[in-house]
């Protein structure tokens, strides 16, 4: 089992070039952090996963916005190392828990946690965070359920200057975000300015007691 509270920040990356995979794995490796999640939104998503997983196995590389088993497959049979999701389908999520492949569907309501419980899943995405009330409203609602163990990786609307808010409640195991490597930024090639955006988050997590 992945122990994904040794990772406090995922990067949450949007690929269009499958070429671009590795020296953005690289980029984030020299700023600090060996995770990745590869989002299902663009066709390159399985080839740069596959190529990341295969040239950086101390990268822990996951796919992102996985929302049908079709996808699920696809993400497992290229190397991914575990999944997330936006939202909550039975169906993914079984699929990956029958291969021995952690998942974390997203919730946003009482009743997403409580249905993804029901199917195994103790860590889960909370998303769109921002919009959804940000941390007053992951606070109380995640109350009731903190005797099951239950975390919860905020995503959508944490940068830099909220994400230790985030990462201070006990219930917050990780935070995602899009800002450590933009989708433009991967377009043209800011490996540099990628690495130090990523040190500065890793830094700023470090913070965090």
């Amino acid at each position: 089992m992945i122990d994904f509270e040794k990772y406090p920040v995922v990067p949450v990356i949007v690929i269009e070039d499958a070429d671009d995979a590795e020296p953005l794995a690289e980029a984030l490796l020299k700023g600090g952090l060996n995770i990745i999640e590869v989002t299902f939104r663009t066709a390159a998503a399985a080839e740069a996963i596959s190529r990341i997983s295969a040239k950086f196995p101390e990268m822990l590389t996951g796919a992102g916005t996985v929302v049908t088993p079709d996808q699920a497959k696809l993400a497992i049979d290229s190397g991914s190392k575990f999944g997330l999701a936006p939202g909550l389908d039975p169906d993914t999520v079984n699929y990956f828990k029958e291969n021995n492949v952690p998942f974390i569907p997203g919730t946003m309501t009482p009743s997403d946690i409580q249905g993804a419980y029901k199917l195994g899943c103790k860590y889960m995405k909370f998303f769109p965070a921002g919009a959804a009330g940000g941390m007053n409203m992951l606070k109380n609602m995640s109350a009731p359920y903190t005797n099951l163990g239950i975390k919860f990786c905020p995503t959508g609307g944490v940068n830099i200057n909220n994400m230790n808010e985030y990462l201070a409640l006990p219930q917050v195991f990780t935070v995602g975000g899009s800002w450590l490597a933009t989708k433009a930024q991967i377009a043209e090639k800011k490996w540099d300015d990628i690495t130090a955006q990523v040190a500065a988050a890793v830094a700023k997590a470090a913070e965090v007691g």
